[in-house]
């Protein structure tokens, strides 16, 4: 099977104007600027192992964007899998994260299923890489092709985006995994200090936080009108007047409607007037979708009557995740044995993924329309649905757990609790519910620590440091 090559449209990296401080658009210009001198003549491969879905492609799809914006050559591969592969890549991401996942071994028979899958897709790219390129290689289903592509005199980088705070012997065994794949790379990159590997060359091991996009559809400013109008197009809000029209602008500036409608597995409709918590995150055990509902449930006051809304994305669309639809099916089985009169005020959405900008714009309108987000992940690589959230002024709860730490100031721009704390959990939703003024000061200054730390301009700059380093 042939790479994917994903299109993506160029983006004007003037626009950030409208959102930078001027010493931060300052910086920017500069660093686009150094870009430009460094990648002249060459091309920019980034590769990973799906186009829609998850918060790697998100990314990618932004920052090639505002690089081919620039008039500069940044392209986009996704590699070809199996099961058998995507099997194994997946107990590598449970394992990263210091979780046993299926249990399954990672001996000699996983590792040649691996090799075999990577080194079919290096040989593909190695094919279209010239010696003057920079290869960024994503995550465990990439790591693999590290030595072949090096071979072609192209600089490689391999980023790891998840990890672990303590590393433990289920983390060092994927270490132990993919270390001799990774290790000629010219450069490693993590999202936090925290997650470096041991027994890496420290020299060439860099931290790149992640960041989002405040212009892509899953970010930008809607207005309530639209709002509603996207829920009710999407089949997430109770309408009694037909499904009206709604339209969205995407990542390249064009228009479009919104056609398609989430799958929804609830009692009743959502009620636009009703409390509403929001998690938006994968089909994950991971991300402990049971133990929100049981925090939900258990533990906020339900006088209001607030209603709870696990998003998640369409699993038959997700190729990468062999255990999505397995935790899907374990959510929806315990949502059918709740009792009657609480499961009305929970509701599970699967997202369909066919239109990535479709998707991010129901995820936006369904943030937005929350008065609490949460991310209640037992592991946690970055989470960026907490910096989206962030970005549009909603007050979070979230696990203290992984890169959600860095994004959130505990009591200033969100609210941190322990993962197997429920109690706490509910107790956090529960006053930020009961608190709509402080609240609404919290998703303030949580807007704030967005703009300043975690959008594309910062990334980027980083990015052009490393390249610098690199190429030298």
């Amino acid at each position: 099977m042939p790479l994917e090559d994903v299109s993506v449209a160029p983006l004007a990296p003037e626009r950030f104007a409208a959102v930078l401080t001027a010493e931060g658009l300052a910086r920017f210009e500069r660093t686009v600027r150094r870009g430009g001198e460094l990648l002249a003549g060459r091309t920019f491969w980034n590769a990973n192992s799906t186009a829609r879905g998850g918060g790697v492609a998100e990314m990618l799809r932004s920052l090639i964007g505002y690089v081919q914006g620039a008039g500069l050559d940044a392209r986009w591969v996704v590699v070809e899998g199996d099961p058998a592969f995507f099997t194994v890549t997946k107990r590598l991401h449970n394992r990263l994260h210091g979780h046993p996942g299926d249990g399954g071994p990672l001996g000699a028979e996983e590792r040649a299923v691996y090799e075999r899958r990577c080194a079919a897709n290096a040989e593909l790219l190695a094919e279209r890489v010239s010696a003057r390129d920079v290869v960024l290689l994503h995550d465990p289903q990439t790591a693999g092709m590290v030595p072949r592509l090096c071979a072609t005199g192209a600089r490689v980088i391999w980023r790891g985006h998840i990890g672990l705070d303590l590393p433990n012997d289920l983390a060092r065994e994927a270490w132990s995994f993919l270390t001799p794949y990774v290790e000629p790379a010219a450069a490693y990159v993590f999202s936090r200090a925290a997650y470096r590997w041991e027994g890496l060359d420290e020299s060439r091991v860099t931290v790149i936080p992640p960041s989002i996009d405040a212009f892509a559809p899953k970010n930008q400013g809607m207005a309530f009108t639209g709002v509603t109008a996207v829920l009710r197009a999407a089949g997430l809000a109770a309408d009694h007047r037909g499904r009206p029209r709604a339209v969205f602008t995407r990542l390249d500036g064009s228009t479009a409607p919104v056609r398609r409608q989430a799958r929804m597995i609830e009692d009743e409709p959502l009620r636009l007037d009703t409390p509403l918590v929001t998690q938006v995150s994968r089909w994950d055990r991971l991300k402990d979708p049971r133990g929100v509902v049981r925090g939900f449930l258990e533990h906020v006051d339900d006088a209001d009557d607030p209603h709870l809304v696990l998003a998640g994305p369409d699993v038959r669309a997700v190729a990468d995740d062999p255990e999505g639809a397995a935790v899907l099916a374990e959510v929806e089985e315990a949502w059918h044995a709740l009792p009657a009169a609480v499961r009305r005020r929970v509701h599970l959405a699967l997202l369909p993924l066919d239109d990535p900008d479709e998707n991010a714009i129901v995820v936006n309108a369904l943030q937005r329309r929350s008065d609490v987000v949460v991310q209640k992940s037992l592991a946690e690589g970055f989470g960026l649905t907490v910096a989206e959230a962030m970005w549009k002024a909603r007050p979070v709860v979230a696990s203290r757990v992984g890169g959600i730490q860095d994004q959130i100031a505990d009591g200033d721009t969100g609210i941190l609790v322990d993962p197997l704390d429920l109690r706490a959990f509910g107790a956090a939703v529960g006053a930020l519910l009961g608190d709509p003024l402080a609240a609404e000061r919290m998703g303030e200054a949580a807007q704030a620590r967005v703009r300043d730390r975690f959008l594309g301009p910062r990334h980027l700059g980083e990015y052009v440091d490393l390249l610098e380093r690199v190429l030298s």
